[in-house]
C-alpha cells in the first residue's frame, strides 16, 4: 500500500522559512514522480513543485521559483520542500503527491497523480 506522510507545516511570519517533508512508502520501484500541490481556502489546487525520481529533474510553478526548492533523500524515501521568503499568499494546505506511472512530473495537472498525502497546513502571517 502506497502512503505519503507529510510533516513540517506551521505558522510563520512573512519572509520566514519552513521545510516540509514527505515520507513515501509502498512503491515497488524508485522511478516515480513526486511533488507538492497546495490549496488555499476558496481557491483551486495549485501545483508547486515536482521531481522525477528517475533522474532528479525538478520543476516549479512560476509563483515559487527562486523561493522554494525540492530535494530528496533516497535513503530515507523522503522528499523535502524548502520554502524561503514566504509570503501571505503562500498560505494553504500543502499536499505531497506521487505517481509511479508518470515519467515526466508536472505542476500543471493534479489529476495525473494517483497518490496524495493527508496535507499539512502552512500559514504565513503578514
Amino acid at each position: 500500500e502506497v502512503q505519503l506522510v507529510e510533516s513540517g507545516g506551521g505558522l510563520v511570519q512573512s519572509g520566514g522559512s519552513l521545510r516540509l517533508s514527505c515520507v513515501a512508502s509502498g512503491f515497488t520501484a524508485d522511478d516515480y514522480a513526486i511533488g507538492w500541490f497546495r490549496q488555499a481556502p476558496g481557491k483551486e489546487r495549485e501545483g508547486v513543485s515536482c521531481m522525477d525520481r528517475s533522474d532528479g529533474t525538478t520543476r516549479y510553478a512560476d509563483s515559487v521559483k527562486g523561493r522554494f526548492s525540492i530535494s530528496s533523500d533516497n535513503a530515507k524515501n523522503t522528499v523535502y520542500l524548502q520554502m524561503n521568503s514566504l509570503k501571505p499568499e503562500d498560505t494553504a494546505v500543502y499536499y505531497c503527491v506521487a505517481d509511479p506511472h508518470l515519467f515526466d512530473c508536472t505542476v500543471h495537472v493534479a489529476l495525473l497523480y494517483d497518490y496524495w498525502g493527508q496535507g499539512t497546513q502552512v500559514t504565513v502571517s503578514s
